[in-house]
């Protein structure tokens, strides 16, 4: 389903493949040969998505913008099931594994690996041909890699990056805040209200 938001619709090339059950929103912007498979989410909401060529986005996986954060991904890209990519860039010949969570502001460098579930915190730089472990947790730019067991190393290395300050525009810890986040997402989302269908 293709879906005109704010006043931007999808722009999609004549040889890429969008499964029925896709849904894209907004200012999107897909290249040839590219394949958005059953059940992914492309959702501009704000900031816009480019999706290069012979990108190939797995069943169940998100990719969005935000009004801060535009996802750029280049070509020859793969990302697997079920994961995740919110206001990130992706150079080219990147693959994230099943799973995988990207976040606002980072980025990942040419021909680097993300493995099963892995992920890449806020404003967090992977050069070329990094590999993330399975399960693993990337913060930092340059990134550190972190196992699941060093909580206190990666809090200690995720702090400085403001997961709050990037994704929901506060300095307060998220436990003392929800509602004054949720009323901003909500508000924002409402955007949504005069989305238009564009194709059944």
């Amino acid at each position: 389903m293709l879906i005109m938001h704010n006043g931007k619709s999808p722009k999609i090339h004549n040889e890429a493949y969008i499964a029925p059950d896709v849904t894209i929103c907004g200012d999107v912007t897909i290249g040839a040969g590219a394949r958005i498979m059953h059940g992914a989410r492309v959702v501009a909401e704000g900031g816009k998505v480019e999706i290069g060529d012979e990108v190939i986005v797995m069943q169940n996986a998100v990719v969005r913008a935000t009004a801060t954060h535009d996802c750029r991904i280049a070509s020859n890209v793969l990302i697997g099931p079920t994961a995740h990519v919110v206001g990130a860039t992706i150079e080219e010949e990147v693959f994230l594994a099943t799973g995988t969570s990207i976040f606002h502001g980072s980025r990942i460098g040419t021909k680097s690996v993300v493995r099963i579930h892995g992920v890449v915190h806020v404003n967090t730089h992977l050069v070329a041909g990094s590999v993330v472990p399975i399960g693993w947790v990337a913060a930092g730019s340059p990134a550190e890699l972190f196992s699941t067991d060093r909580a206190d190393a990666l809090w200690a290395a995720q702090e400085p990056l403001k997961f709050a300050r990037t994704v929901y525009g506060t300095d307060q810890p998220l436990n003392t805040c929800m509602k004054q986040v949720t009323q901003a997402v909500s508000e924002r989302l409402g955007s949504h209200v005069t989305d238009s269908i564009e194709n059944p």
